[in-house]
């Protein structure tokens, strides 16, 4: 997945990949001005622009769980149980995107096909699919299926451009997630405008989201809650950067019926990573239910800060996060509208849990081999209460979470060691391959339990026209 400036707010601040800078960061003050060029005015014309080309990835999992947690599928109407889990899919996306039109007002289309390919169709092996392979009712993969994953129209007047369709959106609440064989996306309309030089605006309503691994459009759900749903998201922000080496990020959403969300993210570099370069970053999340309180009541704020030291190869960073509410810190389901710096396998975000990180990443750019990098990370959640919940969306026993009231000073940890690799000329030029290992453990009540997961995802872009 392509990341957003907004996303890079939450890279800055949960980093575990070593960031080089070619000169000490400036703390010069940006003046709000405009912008000083049109892209309208520069467009190209919407043949004379069109481009054809994507990228197909080969996304590998293998699960294993521990201490007696076991998965389950079905096998001639019996239940079976075992430990391990693997899914295998080959997602290819091409798009094809027309240039903007000249004149006043630019209009624009793109269209991508989505397509997955399933390697492993074992029903032991990939046990109903979940969220990463697509299987149908009785447990079997659909060996290979197609979708639209975007269509839409995009106008465009100036440095202004709204879009009506299905499309990708980046914001701290509501984003595109990328972590399968294919990405999620959301119907509807939303705008982007950029007319000054450090300050930019975006919205938008949606009241669909295209799954990763679903060929039809969904009501958008929560990630923790008991399948309730919702016809319609709103969302409403900006970036800001006041400062060269200050970038900021407030949004504000509405959930139908579930929560009023709102979001600030700021990071800041100070010196010169050649010597030493120190990476602040700092992000919040105030949630309130709304209307009918389909997820009951709520009263969250949960928020994270790190400290990330690089010295040239070598980076080095402390992440510590707190939730502040009897509920999960929840977020929507198929998106990644969660840049806390410690959502990593678990999302460290159960009731009143607090949790550390401490991440290792070198850069091997530095020692002649650019494009490799290695990292190692262990994390750890303590002092999960959910005693005092008083809702069902969290709390009813064999849904989609352990229920919250059981959960009394419940911790868990985790640890990973990943390495990546792009390519950096050549016809393969800017494939990448990510290989990762995680480890998770968690004390009876935890929801997320005794995992091992090693996950290799090989991506490879590609240009037709």
């Amino acid at each position: 997945m392509k990341l957003s400036s907004k996303a890079l707010l939450a890279l800055a601040i949960s980093s575990i990949t070593a960031t080089a800078y070619a000169e000490p960061a400036s703390q010069d003050f940006v003046p709000t001005t405009l912008a000083g060029t049109s892209a309208q005015s520069e467009a190209k014309g919407f043949i004379e622009d069109f481009t054809l080309g994507g990228t197909t990835r080969n996304w590998y999992s293998h699960e294993s769980k521990y201490r007696g947690g076991t998965f389950s599928y079905t096998k001639h109407g019996k239940t079976e149980t075992d430990r391990n889990r693997t899914n295998w899919v080959q997602g290819t996306i091409l798009n094809a995107s027309s240039g903007f039109t000249q004149g006043t007002v630019g209009v624009k289309t793109e269209v991508a096909l989505y397509n997955a390919l399933v390697l492993d169709r074992s029903k032991r092996d990939i046990k109903g699919g979940s969220n990463r392979t697509l299987a149908g009712s009785d447990g079997d993969a659909v060996d290979q299926w197609s979708k639209l994953g975007l269509a839409n129209m995009q106008f465009r007047v100036s440095n202004t451009t709204l879009t009506a369709g299905r499309q990708n959106f980046s914001s701290g609440i509501v984003d595109t997630i990328g972590n399968r064989a294919l990405p999620s996306s959301f119907q509807g309309v939303s705008f982007n405008s950029e007319e000054f030089s450090n300050l930019s605006f975006q919205g938008g309503i949606f009241d669909r989201v295209s799954p990763r691994t679903e060929q039809s459009l969904s009501k958008f759900s929560s990630e923790y809650g008991n399948g309730q749903t919702t016809d319609k998201v709103k969302t409403l922000g900006f970036n800001y950067q006041p400062f060269k080496s200050l970038k900021t990020s407030v949004f504000a959403a509405n959930v139908e019926d579930f929560w009023n969300q709102y979001y600030f993210g700021a990071t800041h570099e100070l010196g010169d990573a050649q010597t030493l370069a120190l990476t602040t970053g700092l992000n919040y999340y105030k949630t309130t239910d709304t209307g009918s309180k389909k997820m009951g009541d709520i009263d969250n704020d949960t928020y994270s800060l790190s400290l990330g030291l690089t010295h040239q190869a070598h980076s080095l960073t402390f992440a510590y996060q707190e939730v502040n509410g009897d509920e999960y810190f929840d977020y929507l389901h198929e998106t990644n509208g969660i840049y806390l710096a410690n959502s990593l396998t678990s999302d460290f975000n159960s009731p009143n849990e607090k949790s550390f990180q401490v991440a290792y990443a070198i850069n091997m750019a530095e020692y002649g081999v650019p494009g490799l990098k290695f990292n190692v990370y262990s994390a750890r959640g303590w002092g999960i209460d959910g005693t005092h919940y008083t809702g069902t969306a969290y709390g009813e026993a064999g849904k989609s979470r352990s229920d919250l009231r059981l959960m009394d000073g419940e911790k868990h940890q985790e640890y990973g060691v990943g390495a990546a690799y792009a390519v950096q000329s050549g016809p393969l030029k800017a494939t990448a391959i990510r290989a990762t290992y995680v480890e998770h453990r968690g004390s009876a009540q935890q929801a997320d339990g005794n995992i091992k997961e090693f996950r290799l995802v090989t991506t490879i872009p590609f240009k037709i026209l």
